[in-house]
């Protein structure tokens, strides 16, 4: 009965002394899967102004996406995912690639963000 009770007061606790977020504010994060030779999903479409968080696997060798009108360059390496937080400030296409030389089709290894209104 101690341990119930103990239990609901922290409950109430962090109801009354926590700030309530707001409807929606839950940060969205999409994965990205590198392989050779491609990303997937090869394309993503975001809002200017939201945070996103991309969420990085290799399923074989090391990698990086390189999003240079974003500011992005994230290494990953199989075993190891990153993750890395975007904010677009400006709508448009933003092409991006592997960054890392990965094999012989690594040039065809293409990215876009898309950031709409």
């Amino acid at each position: 009965m101690k341990n119930s009770a103990i239990t609901a007061f922290v409950a109430a606790l962090l109801v009354v002394a926590l700030p309530a977020l707001p409807a929606g504010s839950q940060q969205r994060t999409i994965e990205i899967h590198a392989k050779r030779f491609a990303f997937s999903p090869a394309e993503i479409t975001v809002k200017k102004g939201e945070a996103v968080t991309l969420s990085l696997t290799s399923d074989d060798v090391s990698h990086s996406l390189l999003i240079e009108g974003l500011h992005v360059n994230a290494a990953v390496s199989k075993g190891h995912p990153s993750q890395v937080t975007i904010t677009p400030d400006k709508a448009g296409d933003f092409p991006g690639r592997c960054g890392k030389f990965c094999g012989s089709g690594h040039g065809q290894m293409r990215f876009v963000v898309h950031v709409t209104e």
